[in-house]
């Protein structure tokens, strides 16, 4: 009997950890499929906020570090140990790009949408399309416009998607988990931080192994 694995993992579109850990968890994943091709591997995405009192418009990415870490050295120093963990996940984050600190509400609401109307594979470009946003791009998250361009760009109807957002649906809610990233497998082991594939991998042979043997009892 194949073994069934439903990941459920929380994320905020603002947090480098969450980008490092899907890139992870895609390597963890395609190396489970690889080992065990009849496993069935379920990933499911959930919104956290992580700063839901940002105003609408975010704040200067610079001035919100340079408060948060009390110097410009220790944003420095923080954005290259950032970067030499995003490097070992292979890509980089174009920090001098960023401008804004954004409130990331209308990107999961977004994301919302977009869980009923997109496959999986399309759901997850969709997400590496916003993290893209965020980190590589130089995009705002707090800009409707550029939402709206990057859901129609999905094949998403960004009128219809206008429309969601007004109407304030999909708004995420409050979830008690100790931080973000964090991946739970089969409702049962729980893993927090952007751990590495072999620590993730480990987690999902161990799932997968408890939800076979629960089978056959």
């Amino acid at each position: 009997m194949a073994a069934a694995l439903e990941i459920d993992v929380y994320v905020d579109l603002i947090c480098p950890w969450c980008l490092i850990g899907k890139r992870y968890l895609d390597k963890a994943v395609s190396d489970l499929r690889h080992d065990a091709p009849d496993t069935q591997v379920d990933v499911r995405w959930h919104s956290v906020q992580l700063l839901p009192n940002a105003p609408a418009q975010g704040w200067d990415f610079k001035a919100f570090y340079l408060q948060r870490l009390g110097s410009a050295e220790a944003m420095r120093q923080r954005q290259a140990q950032v970067n030499a963990a995003a490097a070992r996940a292979g890509f980089q984050i174009d920090f001098a790009g960023m401008v804004r600190m954004p409130n990331t509400l209308q990107a999961h609401q977004l994301l919302a949408f977009a869980s009923t109307r997109l496959s999986a594979v399309r759901f997850a470009e969709l997400l590496e399309r916003l993290f893209a946003a965020h980190f590589q791009r130089g995009e705002d998250l707090c800009a409707r416009a550029t939402l709206l361009a990057i859901a129609g760009s999905m094949g998403l109807d960004a009128a219809a998607l206008a429309q969601w957002l007004d109407a304030g649906h999909g708004q995420p809610v409050g979830l008690d988990v100790p931080g973000v990233p964090f991946f739970v497998f089969n409702q049962q082991l729980a893993l927090s931080g952007a751990q590495p594939p072999d620590v993730l991998l480990d987690a999902m042979r161990q799932a997968s192994a408890q939800a076979t043997a629960g089978s056959v009892l």
